[in-house]
């Protein structure tokens, strides 16, 4: 779920409508399933592309959408009175910026950073779910911190 909406950017219901859609692929392609490769590689992969597939199907480019906010809200009056907030908001607008940043990225560099950073993926694991060369994700994760820190920069991330 937490992978779809991070690589989608959708609501809540929508992440869930796609999330229902893997888990039936994953029942009806579960004896075609390659013991060579980690499942839980084999089943980001068919997430990523049921992810793909439902935006083919909208034939529109995902908005960002800051799906933490209401969730937020909801716990704001469970908050403990010794909780620093202040910290907490500068940790929380960092992560918003950081997720617009990811946002403008081109695809494939939005999904290796995601997979490895976000998702705590291996370069074994990313190769399989994105059917590239371990060295080619190495290179695609370099050159796309390159290119976030690029335009974290040009965004003005560090302020």
């Amino acid at each position: 779920m937490h992978y779809i909406r991070r690589i989608t950017n959708v609501d809540k219901e929508t992440a869930e409508d796609i999330l229902q859609e893997v888990f039936l692929k994953i029942y009806k392609n579960l004896r075609e399933y390659d013991e060579m490769f980690k499942f839980s590689s084999w089943v980001y992969r068919i997430t990523h592309n049921e992810a793909i597939s439902f935006f083919r199907k909208q034939k529109a480019r995902p908005e960002l959408v800051d799906n933490e906010i209401s969730d937020d809200m909801d716990i704001l009056s469970t908050i403990p009175a010794d909780i620093n907030l202040r910290d907490d908001y500068v940790k929380k607008e960092l992560a918003h910026k950081v997720r617009e940043v990811i946002t403008v990225l081109p695809e494939k560099y939005r999904n290796a950073l995601i997979l490895r950073y976000m998702e705590d993926k291996s370069y074994e694991e990313i190769a399989d779910i994105m059917q590239k060369p371990a060295g080619t994700v190495a290179t695609l994760i370099n050159r796309a911190k390159f290119e976030f820190k690029k335009l974290a920069v040009k965004n003005h991330l560090n302020k």
